[in-house]
């Protein structure tokens, strides 16, 4: 038989693994293989290649390779887990959320992760390593698989899968221990190989490579008001009852959803209160500056909190870095050629500094707009004056970076940074990233505000992300208030909405696979109305409806 890998014909006696192909090619790869692509579908390497298959391969370095080796990662740390502790049900662990590369693990039931429990875990992950034991993946009878989960204490799965409309399941097995992946996995055990294990209040973090350098574990950065931000809102999850998806479905499902929203979103009105009222008693800050990373939802907290800021009667004004844009002739250009509007230079920072200045010295201030159509700054007669009372609202993305501010004094600005941290998971053990639900909540407001494809969208994501990393994820620590933007019923109600777009992406397109993932992804929830949603939500700014101007 015959395919051709990267274009060039190879000819086998017999069908090869995509494994066995990959190991004759891997020389011209600079990072190890874990998945094969043939004739345009993703394939686990331990499957067989077909005669006449057009064949190329994907590394820990692209991001879903990245995604399969972390995912396998999890499931060897929770192999590891169960036979240290004795049994599968006794080893449980839950998967939280990511601090930096790092993956926070809390201990399930009586299992207890002190020194010794760690110790043992990561050598016996590292025994695994060395055995290079295979991940087998086979299809069990839904109601089957339903009854194995549940005989190992797995719950959370057998909870999931009562909304599971296909007939089987893909169940994977190392060595033994049987589990469910959302996505693909490496072929064994030995691709393993970079990660470690450090001790982390109650849990672990679970370290590993990050995809722009796969073949390194960076060392730990302490994130801890990152930390408790999440870990508040997992708590209040898990305290209404909804911890995973298949939580969520039950209160769906029970007629519960219209309540759910009402607290949740009496939730958030109290934290933006309790944010304003810590503003108010400072006395001194005339710069409320709010930073936070693509689709967190900035534009409708700081109306929300304007709202709550009036009530300590301050008269806040909304200023947006993007006006003091630089004009397009005079933006940096990256490494492609391309516009860099995320980077602090294509901002004109001293014209900022300057007018915040002559603000706070009660001088009267034309204030620029920025036409994104001619990408031009221009001044059509808006004159500001900033009163005793009156507060800055001040909304960008360098709006945490200090350069960004350099000149105003510091106990003048009071600073937040606010995300889409999402707390639900698919399960205890596959969580759910942020990043993707600030993409869908992306994708449906380009589409329905920008005219812009859900292709576009996801074809300017890694650019988007990589500012995130660079302008904004360094200074989120210094935020005097964090704020978590995500509701946990938002993905029922983004469903709706995103599921006719992603469909609209074709196979031959670059983005395909990943339109497929997140199709994938929402077949786990059931979709919802937003009717009952308030108009000053966070998602309104997303979905539409929304009663500020957004």
């Amino acid at each position: 038989m015959k395919i051709f890998v990267d274009g060039k014909k190879c000819v086998y006696e017999n069908a090869p693994t995509y494994g066995q192909v990959a190991g004759e090619v891997q020389k011209d790869y600079a990072h190890r293989i874990v998945l094969a692509v043939a004739d345009g579908k993703i394939k686990e390497l331990f499957r067989r290649a077909k005669d006449g298959a057009a064949v190329s391969f994907l590394t820990v370095h692209d991001k879903i390779g990245h995604d399969t080796y972390e995912r396998s990662a999890i499931m060897l740390l929770m192999k590891a887990a169960a036979d240290v502790a004795g049994a599968p049900w006794k080893g449980m662990m839950k998967v939280e959320f990511s601090i930096g590369q790092g993956l926070y693990c809390s201990p399930r039931g009586s299992l207890t992760i002190d020194a010794p429990f760690l110790d043992a875990v990561k050598k016996r992950m590292e025994e695994l390593v060395g055995q290079a034991l295979p991940f087998t993946k086979t299809a069990w009878p839904t109601e089957e698989a339903i009854e194995l989960f549940a005989s190992q204490g797995m719950m959370d799965k057998v909870q999931l899968f009562k909304y599971r409309r296909g007939s089987y399941i893909n169940v994977y097995c190392l060595d033994g221990y049987y589990d469910y992946n959302y996505g693909y996995m490496v072929p064994d055990t030995s691709y393993l190989t970079q990660f470690d294990l450090l001790p982390y209040r109650e849990g672990l973090l679970l370290m590993l490579p990050s995809a722009r350098e796969p073949e390194k574990v960076p060392a730990f950065e302490e994130r801890e008001h990152l930390f408790h931000t999440l870990l508040e809102s997992t708590r209040w999850g898990e305290r209404i009852g909804i911890d995973t998806v298949g939580d969520l479905n039950d209160k769906i499902c029970g007629g519960d959803l219209a309540e759910l929203i009402l607290v949740q979103e009496a939730m958030q009105e109290s934290r933006i209160g309790a944010i304003a009222s810590d503003i108010a008693s400072r006395g001194h800050v005339k710069f409320v500056m709010i930073a936070g990373p693509s689709s967190s939802g900035k534009t409708t907290f700081s109306h929300r909190l304007s709202v709550q800021l009036k009530t300590h009667g301050l008269q806040p004004y909304p200023i947006a870095i993007d006006n003091y844009f630089v004009d397009r002739d005079n933006t940096p250009r990256d490494e492609n050629g391309q516009y860099n509007f995320e980077c602090l230079e294509a901002i004109d920072v001293e014209q900022f500094n300057r007018d915040m200045c002559d603000l706070l010295a009660g001088k009267t201030v034309s204030m620029p707009t920025y036409n994104f159509k001619t990408g031009r700054r221009e001044y059509n007669g808006d004159m500001l004056t900033l009163k005793q009372d009156d507060i800055l609202v001040i909304e960008g993305i360098h709006g945490l970076n200090d350069r960004m501010s350099y000149a105003l004094p510091l106990e003048s600005k009071y600073k937040i940074y606010i995300s889409a941290l999402t707390s639900l998971n698919v399960d205890e053990h596959n969580r759910i990233p942020t990043t993707d639900g600030r993409l869908l909540r992306r994708m449906v407001r380009d589409a329905r505000t920008r005219g812009i494809s859900a292709k576009q969208t996801i074809a300017q994501w890694p650019s988007v992300r990589r500012g995130e990393e660079e302008y904004i994820f360094p200074y989120q620590e210094s935020a005097d208030a964090m704020f978590n933007s995500v509701l946990i019923y938002e993905l029922s109600v983004l469903k709706i909405y995103a599921q006719p777009l992603l469909y609209s992406i074709k196979k031959e397109d670059a983005e395909y696979f990943e339109a497929k993932r997140l199709l994938k992804f929402l077949e786990y929830f059931l979709g919802v109305s937003s009717e009952d949603m308030p108009n000053n939500s966070i998602v309104r700014e997303f979905v539409g409806g929304s009663c500020f101007r957004v």
